[in-house]
């Protein structure tokens, strides 16, 4: 069965009401005459390459609660996010930004890249990892004030055991039913270790980065960013290439993060997986079809990265 992609179905720039495209040609400063819908991502806003009447081209996203009801605080987050983060050449350089209470839109440069295919080759592995760590340094210290830390950020998503144990959900791997209290132990063991002053985008996947002409990359999405260690951005990569297979995640975990306790890496893969599978059983979201099977999809590879590192470790 084909692994599920992290997209689903969004506006373009034709469905942007009258005012809010003339709100966003007014940040752009000229007339949008073409635009491009983007592939990839959750998000049921528009994510457009738009080029104006004198050339200049810009990347734009925008969303209102119709198509959910959540994503434009999301969309705003980011936006202050990207204001914060524009001193990394890895990071989109933000335009500017319109917003009537009701509608957000954000303008950014235009990357001239695309996503890394997937699964995943070890060209874009090494590629994705040296700009993981480069990153990592243009973002240390943090330069968000107030930047929420990881065990603050993450620690609901690490709690997903104890929701599971509370409230167990008949198709449960038996691998995971008789583990639960150990899980815990784990996850929260880790959770209060992840401090660190660097910023963290929190959401790595294929799908938020793009690969330009030249092999380097850049990360793109940014609302879930928290403040925590150098090297978790790294590992959060690390889940979604093993997802799609053809890489073995130990011998990574071995190149990349040979620095890290292997505790850390076990108790945040653990932390993980309990978001994956806790959310994978969850209704389904209100513009986001896809998000549920792909949660699902996650938990399960996540489930047996696990088992194979506990296991391991006897």
């Amino acid at each position: 069965m084909p692994v599920p992609t992290a997209t689903g179905p969004r506006i373009g720039w034709s469905d942007l009401p009258a005012d809010v495209q003339r709100g966003i040609e007014s940040v752009l400063g000229g007339r949008v005459i073409a635009a491009e819908s983007q592939a990839g991502g959750f998000s049921p806003g528009t994510a457009d390459r738009v080029r104006t009447a004198d050339g200049r081209r810009a990347f734009v996203k925008a969303v209102s609660p119709e198509q959910n009801p959540d994503s434009p605080d999301l969309l705003r987050r980011e936006a202050d996010n990207l204001d914060a983060l524009a001193r990394s050449p890895r990071v989109p350089r933000p335009i500017g930004r319109y917003d009537d209470g009701h509608w957000i839109a954000v303008a950014m440069e235009e990357i001239d890249g695309r996503c890394p295919p997937v699964p995943w080759s070890d060209e874009h592995v090494d590629a994705a990892m040296d700009t993981l760590a480069a990153l990592a340094a243009d973002l240390t210290p943090s330069p968000i004030s107030g930047l929420s830390p990881v065990p603050e950020g993450l620690a609901s998503i690490f709690f997903g055991w104890q929701r599971l144990r509370d409230q167990p959900h008949p198709a449960l791997d038996p691998w995971i039913s008789d583990r639960l209290d150990e899980l815990i132990e784990v996850s929260a063991g880790a959770l209060h270790r992840l401090d660190g002053d660097t910023v963290v985008h929190c959401d790595l996947r294929a799908d938020n980065l793009l690969v330009r002409p030249d092999g380097s990359m850049v990360v793109v999405d940014w609302p879930w960013a928290l403040s925590g260690p150098d090297w978790l951005d790294r590992l959060l990569l690390l889940i979604n290439i093993d997802l799609y297979g053809g890489q073995d995640a130990e011998q990574l975990v071995a190149r990349y993060l040979p620095q890290v306790d292997p505790s850390l890496i076990t108790g945040c893969l653990a932390g993980m997986c309990a978001f994956f599978t806790d959310a994978g059983r969850q209704p389904g979201v209100p513009g986001l079809p896809t998000l549920r099977a792909f949660q699902q999809a996650q938990a399960d590879s996540t489930t047996a990265w696990l088992l194979r590192r506990l296991e391991a470790r006897g």
